[in-house]
């Protein structure tokens, strides 16, 4: 991989990383990998053990323009926060992904860490969601250094992105239609999977999981993958729901490709999973999936289960999906061969295009909204048998009006929230990498 190290004099964000995620690590990051030890990431000036205590914001936040000069990012708040709560801008755009991507650089959208395996939780990747030429690149939250993962001519709008059960990195491509073809899938009419192998630094194409417009991967505890169709039924796809199952578990190359079908005409209650053409689905996965008679949403975008970051949260058999284009929500109770669908977010005022998700470890779920000036908002879990959220609140307001948060993702501790703030405004379009602490008890 090409390293850059980060523009700490221009900027002054270097210690910020340092600070954040280092200070509680014995070891030095210079050290030998098979000498460094896995360290307990360290939250400066937070004693808090549950990140989601906070007084709801009453209103979105008023815009303000980002700095006009990288020096003014050194103190840069993009976010209003409620009290009690902290951010520290990681890496820029500027200073961290053109260094090493180029063009392909711009639109840090979703993330994930590697959650298992050697140095676990230490490196965080991104994809990048450019129109061609696009990347996936890691930063080290040891060292504060961001690198070049991956990045190829044919790689369009990539967007989703997991870590595997097997130590290995997926990531996709969110296109209904790809206008750059994957010499090695020319078929292929939509997005597709690909995995990184961080052993062997080798990336293929995972065809067998369905070419088409890809976002929200998740894995169960079994190795079956999940996933979603980003598109609209009636209009330019299935908007349908997906498992994919392999052959032989922790092997994406070949598999069954399934798509839910709910059995009521209200899209909720009880739904079974539809097995799909296993060639068919490496062409255009939406044309069997429709032809099936697979239950389609408007535009569903991002996918968060129990199983992320290696925490039950929520339920290690509970999915939530947010359907950007009907204001909504949908939870997915996953029971083998069948599901149970609940509408657990709908009809909050001011609650408008849900696209990324993301549980704490309290069952929280953290739903930020597609659109420029976006907010985040909380579901607070229901209590007892309660399938729905207790109360939906507004968590935190984005001051950029260009810019929207993308890729919620918490750490292994549940003590850092990272996120993305994506279509950046201010004359530098200075895209960011955000860390959010909690400072109070």
């Amino acid at each position: 991989m090409r390293k850059t190290s980060r523009s700490v004099p221009t900027v002054g964000l270097g210690s910020a990383v340092v600070a954040l995620v280092l200070s509680a690590c014995a070891d030095t990051p210079s050290a030998p990998p098979s000498t460094l030890s896995t360290p307990t990431l360290a939250v400066v000036g937070s004693n808090a053990s549950v990140f989601g205590n906070f007084e709801p914001l009453a209103t979105q936040a008023t815009c303000a323009a980002p700095p006009a000069t990288l020096a003014g990012f050194a103190t840069y708040q993009p976010f209003t926060l409620p009290d009690g709560y902290s951010q520290t801008i990681l890496a820029m755009e500027v200073t961290d992904y053109i260094p090493v991507a180029g063009s392909g650089a711009g639109n840090n959208d979703m993330m994930t860490l590697n959650e298992t395996g050697p140095q676990a939780g230490r490196y965080m990747y991104r994809t990048h969601e450019v129109g061609s030429n696009g990347a996936v690149t890691v930063t080290d939250l040891w060292t504060g250094t961001t690198s070049l993962v991956v990045q190829r001519s044919h790689f369009e709008a990539l967007d989703g992105i997991a870590w595997t059960p097997w130590n290995t990195l997926i990531f996709a491509e969110e296109r209904v239609v790809a206008t750059l073809k994957d010499p090695a899938v020319p078929n292929a009419v939509g997005g597709l999977v690909y995995e990184y192998d961080p052993a062997t630094g080798i990336t293929v194409p995972r065809p067998a999981v369905g070419a088409r417009s890809h976002e929200g991967l998740r894995f169960d505890t079994e190795g079956n993958l999940y996933g979603i169709s980003e598109s609209t039924p009636g209009s330019n796809g299935s908007g349908a729901i997906y498992k994919f199952v392999p052959d032989k578990k922790g092997d994406l190359s070949s598999g069954q490709l399934y798509a839910l079908k709910v059995l009521d005409a209200s899209r909720t209650g009880e739904a079974i999973w539809v097995p799909l053409d296993r060639q068919a689905v490496q062409i255009n996965s939406d044309a069997p999936a429709i032809a099936a008679g697979a239950t389609g949403w408007v535009r569903p975008e991002d996918l968060e289960m129990g199983t992320s970051t290696g925490n039950n949260r929520g339920g290690p058999n509970v999915m939530y999906v947010p359907m950007t284009g009907e204001d909504l929500v949908v939870k997915f109770e996953l029971k083998g061969d069948g599901a149970f669908v609940t509408n657990y977010v709908e009809g909050v005022t001011g609650f408008t295009d849900p696209d990324n998700v993301a549980l704490d470890s309290q069952g929280n779920l953290y739903i930020l909204e597609d659109k420029a000036a976006g907010d985040i908002w909380v579901a607070r879990p229901g209590q007892g048998n309660n399938d729905l959220p207790s109360e939906v609140v507004r968590f935190a307001s984005l001051t950029d009006c260009s810019a929207e948060p993308t890729g919620a993702y918490f750490d292994r501790t549940g003590k850092i929230m990272y996120i993305h703030v994506q279509h950046a405004g201010g004359p530098l379009a200075n895209d960011l990498f955000v860390a959010i602490t909690r400072d109070k008890p």
